[in-house]
């Protein structure tokens, strides 16, 4: 015992300090998932997804999460005899989190399984890791989303495809025959046009043996490692996909120079890089002069992967904040039984619950797209509504997640200050909320059925609530004139959201969640902020609900 301690003076035994979230089934204590999961045909899954909920909520992962993220990937531009190496170097965490994640089929579950709610399930695997660590997020998505272009050329697809939909992860940074499992990347943005793809400068010459060789200059291209990657260059006939090998047949790294890796404010564990390419060897994939639609339809994996990572960044937030007002006491009670303190977290609830039925209702319409016409003209015009909405929402659900835990929220210690840094990243890949507000009306103008499919998903939720008919009486009135909306594509695309969140919760979601999000979202005025409620609802039985039961 220290002799100060004879006097009185000890001040290091802590009484009112929440225990950590740890060691729990992230899947099995997320009612909502599990639900999410059933309703869209996906149940055969759950032993998988509990696995991985186990594994995303344990201890161990939570630590490899922190020194993943304090100590960052660094390029090694040359080697120690000044060759050129081009190569990352990642803190060992980083490497068996992705192995992790891959070996539990994050990236391929979609595409190996041949049943009813494949989609969905893999889904769900996302949506549990990027509650793990969201910076090896990006390239298992990327690679997620490039295996059904990568499939249609038969010729790539049997040189790489065994390696891409392995569960093996391989950390070696060398030619992808000589691996156990590959990822994928792509490299699309160049300075001059960001989401213009359109400006794409990086030009494509033919070589005698049916190969291309790529002339440019990329300012993001995401995983720079990748074994293989997707990128844009001008041919003759205009814009084109191409796909690279990261190393050549002979050993050799691809012609490309790393210049840089971005520092970013979040996402500091994934490597985001500025490339040239100096002759980098490339094959034609999709048709000459159409990259652009190959790349959308990319997009269209990878945005509704983002609106599912930024759910479940929302869910890991407030299960972290709803845990501590539980064991959190102040002024001789819990905080969680104060009322001030119930109706935010009751809020926040509401908007974590909303996000992931209206997330995985657009996942469902791919699993669904092949077997109805419906399905698919709802899943175009969906995705694009779910990822605007719910990765703007992210932001201002993790700053009032942080601001329940106070000053300690703050400190780079904790779990808070990450999902932070993290929560407005989504916002901006593939497509910032401008961009995606005008690819939803682009999307009406385009295929007049999708307003038809919308309106038919909304009007399944008709007649269980007085305010909600109302509101969707009024959107219905406002799409017949889409030609007035662009100014307020936002607003538009933001009142779609809180219909279908709305509707998919009157459908599937228990009392009293449906009616509490429509009064406080639907029916008058919402300030957007969270702890509005309005009196009457029940709050305590809410704020209570989003508390991770570990028993």
């Amino acid at each position: 015992m220290n002799a100060l301690d004879d006097y009185g003076y000890s001040t290091h035994e802590v009484l009112n300090q929440p225990p950590p979230l740890c060691d729990y089934d992230a899947f099995r204590t997320d009612e909502t998932l599990r639900r999410v999961v059933d309703v869209f045909d996906a149940g055969w899954a759950s032993a998988k997804l509990s696995e991985a909920g186990r594994t995303v909520g344990s201890a161990h992962v939570q630590e490899l999460a922190r020194q993943a993220n304090r100590v960052g990937p660094e390029l090694r531009t040359h080697d120690r005899f000044g060759n050129r190496a081009d190569r990352i170097d990642f803190h060992p965490a980083w490497h068996e989190l992705i192995g992790l994640a891959i070996g539990q089929e994050t990236h391929s579950l979609a595409w190996t399984q041949e049943r009813s709610g494949a989609q969905v399930a893999r889904a769900a695997l996302s949506y549990l890791w990027n509650q793990g660590e969201n910076g090896i997020c990006c390239p298992i998505g990327m690679t997620y989303s490039a295996i059904p272009i990568l499939r249609r050329d038969s010729e790539r697809w049997a040189e790489w495809g065994e390696r891409i939909l392995s569960n093996r992860y391989d950390r070696r940074q060398i030619r992808a025959s000589d691996k156990t499992g590959a990822t994928v990347g792509m490299a699309m943005t160049e300075k001059q046009g960001g989401s213009d793809l359109r400006q794409t400068q990086t030009y494509a010459t033919p070589n005698a043996d049916g190969t291309w060789s790529l002339v440019g200059h990329k300012w993001f291209f995401s995983v720079p490692h990748s074994d293989v990657f997707l990128t844009l260059a001008r041919t003759e006939t205009g814009v084109s996909c191409f796909v690279a090998a990261g190393w050549l047949p002979d050993g050799s790294r691809n012609r490309i120079q790393i210049q840089r890796l971005k520092d970013k404010c979040g996402n500091r564990s994934n490597a985001s890089s500025e490339v040239e390419f100096r002759g980098a060897i490339a094959h034609l994939i999709g048709e000459p002069g159409r990259g652009i639609r190959t790349g959308l339809e990319m997009n269209h994996y990878t945005r509704l992967d983002f609106a599912v990572g930024s759910a479940g960044l929302m869910r890991q937030a407030v299960a972290q904040s709803a845990h501590h007002v539980a064991h959190r006491r102040a002024f001789q009670r819990a905080l969680i039984d104060q009322p001030i303190m119930a109706n935010v977290v009751a809020d926040l609830a509401l908007e974590v619950e909303a996000a992931t039925w209206l997330s995985f209702r657009f996942v469902a319409a791919l699993d669904r797209e092949r077997q109805s016409e419906s399905e698919r003209l709802l899943g175009r015009i969906g995705a694009p509504i779910a990822k605007y909405w719910i990765c703007k929402r992210a932001p201002a659900v993790v700053v009032e997640a942080l601001e329940c835990h106070g000053g300690n929220g703050f400190i780079e210690d904790h779990l808070m200050a990450r999902l932070y840094r993290e929560a407005p990243l989504n916002g901006i890949w593939e497509g910032t909320g401008n961009v995606i507000c005008l690819d939803v009306l682009r999307s009406m103008a385009r295929e007049p059925g999708c307003v038809p499919a919308l309106l038919d998903e909304l009007r399944q939720a008709r007649g269980a609530d007085r305010d909600y008919d109302r509101f969707v009486d009024v959107l219905d009135a406002e799409l017949t004139d889409l030609g007035r909306h662009e100014g307020q594509a936002r607003r538009l695309v933001e009142r779609l959201a809180l219909a279908l969140s709305a509707g998919l919760l009157l459908r599937h979601a228990p009392d009293p969640v449906a009616g509490a999000f429509i009064k406080a979202r639907l029916a008058g005025p919402w300030a957007g902020h969270f702890g509005d409620l309005p009196h009457g609802l029940a709050v305590d039985t809410m704020a209570r609900r989003a508390v991770p039961n570990l028993v």
